[in-house]
């Protein structure tokens, strides 16, 4: 099993190597800057952005697997944080919505990603979208801040999930809320995909129980949870046996296991009733 830290170091050398790539050479392959999978077989995850005003095709690379940002209830002149921003994709459709009065913030952990987000901005003009990089589950941004957060495919990649939902807590204003697109899962996969790099970066080994997912949310705070969308993401027996023999793959399809793709939305309540103390003090 692998540590916090190795999660993460592979997570950005990957996401690092994906920020020198196209959407279309991402979509080549299901697990991005490696080619793992046959090059007809189209990203397995991710939605159409195109038809979405503010869509910037230099900031689609094509690794999401939801539409967070149209699901996410924004309003003209709100602030926005997108978490695990990449190139920028969901922030500028969020500021196309929040208006020249919001203000829209993009957190990313890998440096190659934050310089090609910068990169598209400054093409665009846009002086009320700043990426910033930092690790989301330690936010480089101050409390009460945003009135929505979104993230697209990115929290399943995070080993400390507890952490980062309570750190969307801590930086949504009272009463705001946040919209979610993530990788969960339904029933148990393989011990062993853990183990492999690839699908972790991809978004699947990182993934956790559906139950488990909302269990934390509700633990963190957060209340008027609901789904706003779910689909079934369907693994290709090519991609598979790349890692696996054909006995594993048959249990695996035997157990009738899922991976999910879900959008969560969930509100921060406009008064912390959690009989907590204040942050700071050691025991909130």
């Amino acid at each position: 099993m692998k540590s916090e830290s190795e999660i993460k170091d592979l997570v950005k050398q990957k996401y690092g190597s994906i920020a020198d790539q196209s959407k279309s050479q991402n979509a080549s392959s299901c697990c991005g800057a490696t080619a793992c999978c046959d090059n007809d077989i189209v990203n397995l995850m991710a939605d159409e952005y195109t038809s979405m005003k503010g869509y910037n095709p230099d900031a689609d690379l094509g690794l999401g697997c939801g539409l967070p940002t149209a699901f996410a209830k924004i309003k003209n002149g709100d602030t926005v944080i997108d978490l695990g921003s990449g190139a920028g994709n969901d922030c500028f459709v969020a500021r196309a919505i929040a208006g020249e009065e919001g203000k829209v913030i993009g957190i990313d952990f890998t440096e190659k990603m934050i310089e090609k987000a910068r990169q598209n901005a400054e093409k665009l003009n846009f002086n009320n979208v700043e990426f910033r990089q930092g690790d989301i589950e330690s936010m480089p941004v101050t409390s009460n801040k945003a009135d929505v957060i979104v993230s697209n495919c990115v929290l399943n990649l995070v080993p400390n999930k507890h952490k980062v939902f309570s750190e969307i807590f801590r930086v949504l204003k009272p009463g705001a809320h946040f919209s979610i697109s993530d990788i969960v899962l339904e029933g148990a996969l393989p011990g062993n995909w853990k183990e492999v790099a690839e699908l972790y970066a991809g978004c699947i080994s990182g993934a956790i129980q559906k139950a488990d997912y909302l269990a934390i949310i509700e633990e963190a705070g957060f209340t008027n949870i609901s789904i706003q969308k779910e689909k079934e993401i369907i693994l290709p027996e090519d991609m598979l046996g790349n890692y696996f023999s054909q006995e594993e793959i048959a249990i695996y399809k035997a157990d009738n296991s899922r991976i999910k793709s879900i959008t969560v939305y969930a509100e921060k309540p406009s008064k912390d009733e959690r009989n907590c103390c204040e942050p700071g003090n050691g025991c909130c």
